[in-house]
């Protein structure tokens, strides 16, 4: 997107406007819900996971993760809650059984139940710059902040961005097959990569099957995301996240890459720089361009100062900048 100090943006007429996207839709199969129902929901979570989970209700979801007692993540997730005492964690659906074993360790002492069986409620991806009016056409609720959520019978709303262009739509198809249908009438049908592309360039990383356990929430910037929140008090792997954010230095940290003319990487592709044996990156999430795949990856300052690629020889990764900032 242009700024008012492109120097391109004085070569265009005044008339010149930049195109609109139209807003597509696209069920987001990638995703898995693990369900926790219960009274003692948000408490049992405040206890296990990074996020707040007090700052969840009826009009706002919270981003966090869940981490070993060594602070290594099973997985990242969005807490929203679809009805009353019925919570739903969204996560890449690969992490989904790690994430349910390991939970159900410790929720037995909670009046809470665990379900990562349930098909009923579905993923939808909304994206477009006209997107939210076209929600609203549908006489459904639209947040107003990144997010910020909205419920009504049989589904909620998220806002994924501050812009207001990007949404999950969480349905309850048994209940709510009309509102599917709608959206097929309503929206340009997309697909998930494209989504997926979106979330890269937010510089969001996620967690998926072949890193789960790997990374540290700073190796993926969670503490500059809002996915960990460092005043919550105690939850597990607490004491090693907090202990590197105040007193130490994460060795790596999520970068967003680039590769033309090249299929998706898969997550966890090792990364080299000329001359080192040993890796200094690792991809973290990779989806398709019309011209290549653009990813996050995580790497050492070493690394992406020297240049990365996917092996000895091959092409390097173009480093782009992220939009937000690492400054604390």
């Amino acid at each position: 997107m242009l700024t008012q100090g492109d120097a391109s943006l004085k070569m265009k007429p005044p008339s010149y406007e930049e195109p609109v996207l139209p807003a597509h839709y696209a069920l987001l199969e990638h995703e898995g819900l693990l369900h926790i129902v219960g009274p003692d929901t948000l408490t049992f979570l405040q206890g296990q996971t990074t996020c707040d989970t007090r700052a969840v209700d009826t009009e706002n979801a919270v981003p966090g993760a869940y981490c070993t007692v060594q602070g290594r993540m099973v997985c990242d997730f969005l807490l929203l809650q679809l009805a009353e005492d019925h919570y739903a964690l969204r996560m890449r659906r690969d992490t989904l059984d790690a994430a349910a074993a390991a939970f159900a360790k410790y929720i037995v002492f909670s009046k809470a139940e665990l379900d990562a069986s349930r098909s009923d409620w579905l993923v939808v991806a909304c994206w477009g710059d006209d997107v939210a009016d076209s929600l609203r056409q549908l006489d459904m609720p639209v947040p107003g902040a990144r997010y910020g959520a909205a419920r009504s019978e049989g589904y909620v709303v998220v806002q994924m961005d501050d812009a207001g262009c990007e949404y999950e739509v969480y349905i309850n198809a048994e209940h709510r097959a009309d509102l599917l249908q709608k959206l097929e009438d309503t929206l340009t049908l997309g697909n998930e990569s494209q989504w997926q592309a979106l979330q890269i360039r937010a510089g969001i990383g996620r967690v998926e099957g072949a890193t789960s356990g790997e990374f540290l929430p700073q190796v993926l910037n969670y503490d500059a995301t809002g996915h960990v929140n460092f005043k919550k008090g105690c939850y597990t792997g607490q004491e090693i996240i907090a202990r590197l954010h105040y007193r130490g230095k994460a060795k790596r940290r999520l970068y967003m890459a680039e590769l033309q003319g090249s299929a998706p990487l898969p997550a966890g592709t090792d990364l080299f720089t000329a001359g080192v044996e040993q890796p200094c990156g690792t991809v973290v999430n990779c989806a398709p361009t019309e011209t290549g795949c653009i990813c996050l990856v995580s790497a050492t300052e070493a690394g992406i100062a020297s240049g990365l690629a996917a092996a000895a020889g091959g092409p390097q990764l173009e480093i782009g900048a992220l939009p937000y900032s690492l400054e604390k």
